[in-house]
């Protein structure tokens, strides 16, 4: 099959489908490659450098929609694009079919497979493919580097001759991909970060990355990520209150607003309205990366960066992912060939579209004809953040001592019990044993009950640290079993060299281990 990638028409926008590495490796599936000329160049890939990668570079759009069987492309494709589209072609692309019916239908009406990238389903399998995630990292990192381009001051605190620079402070609201993103770019970069998510499972990954996660003081039946496809679902009015007085309380404090917050279907929900922009200081600075759907924040212009009257600096640029077009290209492309190789299961080059497959299934719009979109529901449940276990109630220290002086106190009268059992055989031994059994016998019960009664005396919270010492104590025994060892019995003599070994290794090991023990505590 013969695979083509088109230059992007869609205004501004730089990535491309196919990348040189990309196009090798489509090769060793079987296919043919194919790029309109100047395709990638907004990204940095020369047409010198497809056709060092064996690409075929061919002159215009509608030459190359003619020859290839499979069209990968970033954008939707325009109406100019669709009408060229023939029967039996596949098109792969970003798609959003809930939000193009016409395009999807005029598809259809030309006979075409259309294979949205931005329905890949969110299940393990698929993560290869799942180019929502990838331009979703690109945009968040890129959303803390415009930030920092329009902020004009530090994001880490500084301590200089001039004076104390204070470090930023950043809230990311959403903590999906593109939240996470930007939440690892703003900590890294030395900014006191703190993100929120309506779902509060996912506090422990925010946390692990340095970042303070916002809770509400809001009680709300946990939603399943895995119902929404791993997003997040739509709150309660209640909830949604709650939420905007928590940002009302925080606006003022926070430097750098970078909203990321997107239902899939709808329109973005408003987060930061026009009050809390108005709260904020001067000079403060919002990303919002919901602004082609609306828009997190009230007074976001979808392409464009708008400074309010107080000085706010609003950015709703959209093509986050298009300002590093030569990272997005190869990450995109990447995620494209995996598509085709799941569609070339023999490596052949000739395409399998296994309906049956949930993969191929949930990004398939239209096929054979029929409009295939919505799909079913994935057999396996999609990818989400498990909710967190309630954490165990914190001790207090009185409480900690007392559980741990019943555990040491439980631990000791096993050990009695069980030196009285051992004491009892013994005494029944000694019945059938040589009448010096007896004098041997008392000389070992009262080496052990010196040895217990020195150990009892020892704070239990210090039997870590003393580990040699108490236990070189307690070894009290050995005394009694070396005055026994020369006894003409085999039975004591035999008795009194295991208590020999056993002891000693007893009272080296523990000098060992309390020299490790030691050694932590010394600088290096």
């Amino acid at each position: 099959m013969k695979i083509g990638a088109p230059t992007e028409t869609y205004k501004g926008e730089a990535r491309v489908a196919m990348t040189p590495a990309s196009a090798r490796d489509l090769q060793k599936l079987g296919h043919e490659c194919l790029i309109q000329s100047g395709a990638g160049n907004a990204a940095g890939f020369t047409d010198d450098a497809y056709r060092a990668a064996d690409v075929t570079v061919v002159d215009d759009a509608k030459a190359l929609f003619e020859q290839a069987d499979v069209v990968a492309k970033v954008r939707p494709p325009s109406q100019a694009e669709v009408q060229m589209l023939r029967q039996g072609q596949t098109l792969i692309s970003f798609f959003y079919p809930g939000q193009n019916e016409d395009l999807m239908k005029a598809a259809n009406d030309q006979g075409a497979t259309v294979i949205a990238m931005d329905m890949v389903p969110r299940i393990s399998r698929a993560q290869k493919m799942d180019a929502l995630s990838s331009m979703a990292n690109i945009a968040g990192y890129r959303a803390v580097i415009e930030a920092g381009n329009n902020f004009g001051r530090f994001f880490t605190g500084q301590v200089t001759a001039a004076g104390k620079v204070p470090p930023a402070k950043v809230l990311v609201v959403g903590a999906g991909v593109a939240g996470l993103a930007a939440i690892g770019t703003s900590t890294s970069l030395g900014a006191i970060t703190y993100a929120f998510d309506v779902r509060p499972e996912v506090a422990e990954q925010v946390e692990s990355m340095g970042a303070e996660f916002v809770f509400l003081d809001f009680e709300e039946e946990q939603q399943d990520g895995s119902a929404t496809g791993g997003y997040a679902a739509v709150s309660s009015p209640e909830f949604a209150a709650a939420q905007l007085a928590k940002f009302r309380e925080i606006a003022p404090d926070i430097d750098i607003v970078i909203t990321t917050a997107l239902i899939p279907g709808r329109d973005a929900p408003e987060l930061w309205t026009e009050d809390m922009v108005k709260a904020m200081k001067p000079g403060s600075v919002i990303i919002d990366l919901a602004a082609e759907r609306g828009g997190n924040c009230k007074l976001t212009v979808m392409d464009e960066k708008i400074v309010t009257e107080n000085g706010v600096t609003i950015v709703g640029y959209t093509d986050f992912p298009s300002r590093m077009a030569t990272q997005s290209s190869l990450l995109y492309a990447t995620n494209v060939r995996h598509m085709l190789s799941d569609l070339t299961p023999d490596k052949d080059g000739q395409i399998n579209h296994n309906m049956d497959d949930d993969v191929i299934r949930g990004a398939t719009a239209t096929h054979a004809g029929e409009v295939t979109f919505p799909p079913p529901k994935p057999k396996v449940a999609a990818i989400a953040a498990q909710p967190k276990k309630p954490a165990a109630k914190e001790l207090t220290p009185e409480e900690k001592r007392a559980k741990e002086v019943a555990a040491f106190k439980k631990e000791t009268k096993t050990q009695v019990g069980l030196l009285t059992i051992g004491g009892a055989l013994l005494l029944l031994v000694g019945l059938v044993a040589p009448a010096s059994f007896m004098q041997h016998f008392i000389v070992f019960v009262l080496a052990v009950f010196v040895g217990f009664q020195v150990i009892w005396g020892v704070a239990h919270s210090l039997h870590t640290p003393l580990m040699a010492v108490t236990n070189a104590i307690s070894s009290i025994i050995i005394l009694g079993a070396l005055t026994q060892i020369g006894s003409g019995s085999w039975l004591v003599v035999i008795l009194a060299a295991l208590a020999v070994f056993m002891t000693g290794i007893n009272i080296f090991g523990g000098f060992l281990v309390t020299r490790r023990m030691l050694a932590m505590f010394q600088k290096s």
